[in-house]
């Protein structure tokens, strides 16, 4: 009973603080901020310096620069789930007969996930898109089907900036039309930002995963979306087979309609605490796997359906946080005061051509001067 209330309250820690996290992130001067800089300051005068110090830096190192870190902490979690699973799992419901594509499926999705994860963190934010133009006079392919390389790398750039400046027009709350990015100093286009940990601007910026060691930009923000259901999928896929076996192994035994003796020696029938503790001590890694890859699979569904909800609606991470902060100031400095802002998203154009254009970014069309 110990392991089961000690995990009750460890998942349910772990979900309060995601939840915290969740609603209070984007807000300027919320609670959450206020409580964690407090608490700083009052650490700061128990904590030595120097750790302070080692610390600052050990956090700068992990969050604010490009590390490898967090990718190889992802492999190795991967890697001792599918150990785990293929080592005790799989071999416990090939044994019960259970169906071979259903026990391959785990492994089928590993495989895209991987592929996703790759595309993701080895691709610029933008890429070079190929854009073919078509001379609608005429219908010869040879002669008037002409391909073009448009500079789209999504890293803004001096060379590519005049270019981005067009693709998306300025809201003019969120993004404004003649603003310098102060490291890069070029014109910043709408939609973009400037990455403190990558050290350059990026185009359609959402946000820097340290998971993949990437930002997350124009050209595979889509690919992104991909791999976040794919893994979401993954963990799915595990924890529903590993419990089918749990509860099988559970039928099998009829153990759910014997009784146990308490501490005072009463007769009491069995009730499910028991059968997880049960289940704890004789398959004690399974168990453990299960619960790691149930909290795995609520945290990735959470956020799958958030980054849905911006893919349906066009919106990025970065601009959802900023509206969220734009609510607590009426305007603009440069605004006059008696003329208060409000945000519109004029980025969405319906659910269908928002979702396209995650996977399709928009380019600048410029067709060949004759």
């Amino acid at each position: 009973m110990d392991f089961l209330t000690l995990f009750l309250i460890y998942l349910c820690f772990v979900l309060a603080v995601t939840a915290l996290l969740c609603l209070c992130s984007g807000r300027k001067e919320s609670f959450l901020a206020r409580s964690v800089n407090r608490t700083s300051q009052v650490l700061s005068l128990v904590i030595p310096t120097q750790l302070q110090r080692v610390t600052q830096r050990a956090l700068h190192r992990l969050f604010h620069t490009r590390s490898c870190l967090f990718v190889v902490l992802h492999i190795a979690l991967q890697a001792a789930v599918f150990g785990e699973y293929t080592w005790e799992v799989f071999v416990y419901c090939w044994e019960l007969q259970f169906h071979i594509l259903l026990l391959l499926l785990p492994y089928l999705l590993l495989a895209g996930n991987v592929g996703c994860f790759l595309l993701c963190s080895r691709a610029n934010p933008g890429k070079i898109l190929l854009v073919l133009f078509e001379n609608r006079k005429k219908c010869y392919m040879s002669h008037f089907l002409v391909l073009f390389l448009v500079s789209f790398t999504g890293i803004v750039t001096k060379s590519n900036a005049a270019s981005l400046v067009k693709v998306y027009a300025y809201d003019g709350v969120l993004f404004q039309r003649g603003l310098v990015c102060p490291t890069c100093t070029v014109e910043k286009p709408a939609r973009s930002k400037h990455c403190s940990v990558c050290r350059t601007c990026v185009h359609r910026f959402d946000h820097h995963c340290v998971w993949v060691n990437n930002c997350i930009g124009a050209s595979n923000a889509g690919v992104f979306l991909l791999y976040l259901l794919s893994l979401t999928a993954t963990a799915t896929a595990i924890a529903a087979i590993t419990a089918a076996f749990l509860i099988q192994v559970l039928l099998l035994s009829n153990i759910m309609h014997g009784t146990y003796l308490d501490a005072q020696g009463q007769e009491h029938a069995m009730e499910i605490p028991f059968l997880i503790q049960h289940l704890f001590l004789t398959f004690p890694r399974i168990v453990f796997m299960l619960g790691f890859v149930i909290l795995l699979t609520l945290v990735l569904g959470g956020y799958c359906f958030f980054s849905l909800y911006l893919a349906l609606t066009n919106q990025t991470t970065n601009e959802w946080c900023k509206s969220r902060r734009f609510g607590g100031s009426a305007h603009l400095p440069s605004q006059p005061h008696d003329r208060p802002l409000v945000y519109k998203n004029i980025y969405s154009k319906g659910i269908w051509r928002n979702l396209k254009e995650i996977f399709n970014p928009p380019a600048v069309l410029e067709r060949k001067k004759k």
